[in-house]
């Protein structure tokens, strides 16, 4: 059992880092992004080429400083990809309809347009790359704790998200940046009364939370290989840990993304069937939406930190 605990936990942070991206538009616009998988993909892709084009098909070099500055650069590589295609998604399919006061529907619908041009665009110029041709910390167990197996990838899971996740609460807790999107959040036409660039500040919601898309996709990649629809399951499951954990809360999606991985998992040990992973998990969406829609730990951005 505790096998299958470690995978929920584990795979719970990568929904956590992905969460992010929602709940941070979300807090602010109030809308879905639903471009954000195809982000997830990009950082993904990225990932795979850097480590194709530095190491090839073989395993990183089995030295702690090798690894760390492969993980640590392909992190910074992702992360960038993705913050890039948040900030076009934006000021392209966003934007726009900001300055128009477009009705909410149309902002479903340009972003959804985005995403699947997206998709298109990677599947014709990249096709299906097989799954499992990148895998380069994935490839050996560490050490073994109560019957359960940890391997390097999980290590590189645990450390980078949990760094990604307090730098980025403390950057929308304690640094202006956050104190303005903040207040964009609760507020926004009072905040461009005080001063506060609004349309800077959404730009710098969806480079944070498309770097921390990104950085996902690059943990994906790097276990599962890489696919151009390879963003839509980690995203749709991601969705549904930000509405567990309160969507447009940042702590919220942070604690929503372990909790559905441990959800998610855990219950496989007695029932044997993989299946039922994404049954339990829209399960958990559909009772969270019934019972306490504002999730876990609420749902306002602005009064989060």
């Amino acid at each position: 059992m505790l096998n299958f605990l470690v995978q929920g936990i584990f795979t719970g942070l990568i929904f956590s880092l992905v969460a992010l991206g929602y709940t941070l538009v979300y807090g602010v616009l109030r809308l879905i992004n639903f471009a954000h998988s195809e982000v997830l993909m990009t950082g993904g892709f990225a990932g795979y080429f850097y480590l194709h084009y530095t190491i090839g098909n073989h395993s990183a070099p089995n030295n702690l400083w090798s690894s760390l500055y492969y993980i640590v650069t392909g992190v910074l590589v992702s992360g960038i990809a993705g913050t890039l295609v948040a900030l076009i998604i934006e000021r392209f399919a966003y934007r726009p309809l900001r300055r128009r006061n477009a009705p909410k529907l149309a902002y479903l619908i340009s972003a959804i347009g985005a995403s699947y041009f997206l998709l298109n665009l990677f599947g014709k110029e990249f096709g299906r790359y097989p799954e499992g041709t990148s895998q380069p910390f994935n490839d050996h167990v560490v050490t073994t704790i109560g019957g359960a197996q940890f391997t390097m990838y999980d290590f590189v899971i645990l450390a980078a998200s949990v760094i990604l996740m307090i730098a980025l609460d403390f950057v929308v807790s304690r640094t202006k940046m956050g104190r303005a999107i903040r207040a964009v959040a609760q507020d926004a036409e009072t905040a461009s009364l005080m001063g506060v660039n609004v349309n800077r500040t959404i730009g710098s919601t969806f480079a944070l939370g498309g770097f921390m898309g990104g950085a996902a996709g690059f943990f994906v990649a790097i276990n599962q290989g890489i696919a151009y629809g390879m963003g839509f399951k980690p995203a749709l499951l991601a969705f549904t840990a930000a509405v567990l954990g309160g969507i447009g809360n940042v702590r919220g999606a942070m604690v929503g993304g372990v909790v559905l991985g441990i959800v998610m998992f855990t219950p496989i040990y007695w029932f044997h069937q993989p299946w039922l992973e994404e049954v339990i998990a829209f399960t958990v969406l559909v009772l969270i939406l019934l019972f306490r829609p504002t999730g876990l730990l609420g749902e306002r951005l602005g009064r989060s930190a």
